[in-house]
């Protein structure tokens, strides 16, 4: 069976069932600029027909038995492992994906649903003293209607990794992926949902602009927004959300650190470093994007790296073994090459890349750099490490924290010195002896400062907190007296 055949979503979106749609958006290979088909768009209006209809199925799909809607989870796990290659095809043409890239992305989506399986019979809740006789409980119930809006670098995974656990807890799902990968970031989640059992009503898939994004933050019947994006349309969201009293959780954009301290082994070192600013083309909110290395090392290390940056082929991942794909569209690409040029233009020195290939862009690094160029203080989006040097613990420190983002951090090195600077470091996450980019379906995933609202999403405590709400019980064994 074809999970993605095209005569069912084609100019289609998905509320209750595949609806033909009044405008289409074409889906591009960035690769090579070819139409792999045409989605159907949603409007404001198909968002609030959906949003009304979701609140209608969320009660019935709440009402479930844990083990019914663990046995959904169960099943789309088992669809992503027996569609991996479709699905991987997809990812590759699709979003500009190495196949590699692909399989991990398939693979993280299958250990997302198997997690998120078992939190319909985790603990949701629990007993409270009280001054009184009776029983006092404090329980989880699902929000309602959540909506998730992905990006389109992990289309696959930014987006399941909300609407899994929000529909393993009971809720229903609004899901507005990027158009730009619209069929990877959706119409996949749709189909294998679809496949799975889950009912109809509970899972709405809603491609298209700006207004359906607005519309889905706003719908009344919507309580929860999970947003995977930018810092600028993050804090747009989440200005929106406060207005109207619901819950943002936002993941939002790095500039992360590797510290490669004294001592450390610099072939390993620049190896992890190489992985974490040019996986995926560096189009990943964890992309290593600042490089701060040990005076002692800095030399040796940016040779390496250089090295292996020149090494690495760019190119069309549907057609060729490449370590590096396109750039998303030729917006980003001339992005990532303008801020390359100007932090040039500012004194930095290419040691290796700084030019675009076709779709793509080649592996960068920049040395000679200060902290106020543009290619040290943005976030990139795109396979460009710039490194520099420190001298002491305390100002590897004090570099790694000037940032307006706190999202990941790799420490490289002796062990009991990564963790003293461990403690003095802010981000959401800090991986000792690894690099930046670190993913798994079990662990809370955020960021601080401008990265983001902080830990929601992974694992059953931070899930559960995003997409449920407490709601106090009491319980007397007879009615109370009153004074009145």
């Amino acid at each position: 069976m074809t999970l993605l055949n095209a005569e069912v979503w084609d100019r289609k979106f998905y509320s209750d069932s595949w609806q033909d749609s009044a405008h289409d958006y074409p889906v591009i290979e960035p690769a090579t600029g070819n139409a792999l088909g045409t989605v159907g768009l949603a409007t404001p209006k198909d968002v609030n027909h959906a949003a009304a209809r979701a609140a209608e199925a969320q009660r019935s799909w709440a009402a479930a038995s844990p083990q019914q809607r663990a046995a959904v989870l169960r099943r789309a796990g088992e669809l992503f492992t027996a569609h991996a290659a479709e699905i991987e095809d997809w990812l590759v043409r699709e979003a500009g994906s190495t196949r590699a890239k692909a399989a991990a992305e398939t693979q993280l989506a299958v250990g997302e649903c198997f997690e998120c399986a078992t939190l319909p019979t985790h603990p949701q809740g629990e007993v409270l003293t009280s001054e009184e006789a009776r029983w006092s409980l404090a329980r989880r119930r699902p929000a309602g209607v959540v909506s998730v809006i992905a990006p389109f670098n992990f289309p696959l995974v930014l987006g399941l990794r909300s609407v899994a656990p929000a529909l393993a807890l009971g809720n229903a799902v609004l899901l507005k992926p990027d158009p730009r990968t619209a069929v990877s970031g959706g119409v996949v989640i749709a189909r294998v949902f679809e496949e799975a059992g889950l009912p109809a009503g509970v899972l709405h898939l809603l491609p298209g602009d700006g207004s359906v994004g607005q519309a889905v933050v706003e719908a009344p019947e919507v309580r929860v927004i999970s947003f995977t994006g930018s810092t600028p349309v993050g804090r747009a969201i989440g200005e929106q959300a406060g207005r109207l009293l619901k819950r943002a959780h936002l993941e939002l954009g790095g500039n992360n650190a590797l510290v490669v301290l004294p001592g450390a082994d610099v072939r390993k070192a620049a190896s992890a470093g190489a992985f974490g600013s040019y996986m995926h083309q560096g189009q990943i909110c964890m992309t290593t994007g600042r490089h701060i290395v040990h005076e002692s090392l800095v030399e040796e290390y940016t040779a390496v790296l250089a090295a292996k940056a020149k090494a690495l082929p760019v190119g069309d991942p549907a057609r060729e073994e490449v370590a590096l794909g396109p750039i998303i569209d030729r917006r980003q690409l001339e992005r990532v090459h303008g801020i390359v040029t100007a932090s040039v233009t500012a004194g930095a020195t290419l040691a290796a890349g700084g030019e675009m290939d076709g779709a793509g862009y080649r592996a960068t690094v920049l040395t000679d750099l200060t902290t106020d160029m543009p290619a040290w203080r943005e976030e990139i989006f795109g396979p460009v490490a710039p490194v520099i040097g420190f001298s002491t613990l305390e100002e590897a420190a004090r570099i790694v924290n000037d940032c307006e983002y706190g999202l990941s951090v790799g420490i490289l090195g002796d062990v009991g010195t990564a963790m003293k600077l461990a403690d003095r470091i802010d981000s959401g996450k800090v991986h000792i002896n690894e690099q930046t980019v670190n993913d798994e379906p079990n662990a809370p995933f955020g960021g601080v400062k401008a990265s983001g609202t902080g830990s929601r999403f992974g694992g059953a405590a931070a899930n559960i907190e995003a997409f449920t709400e407490t709601q106090w019980v009491t319980v007397r064994p007879d009615i109370a007296d009153y004074p009145f």
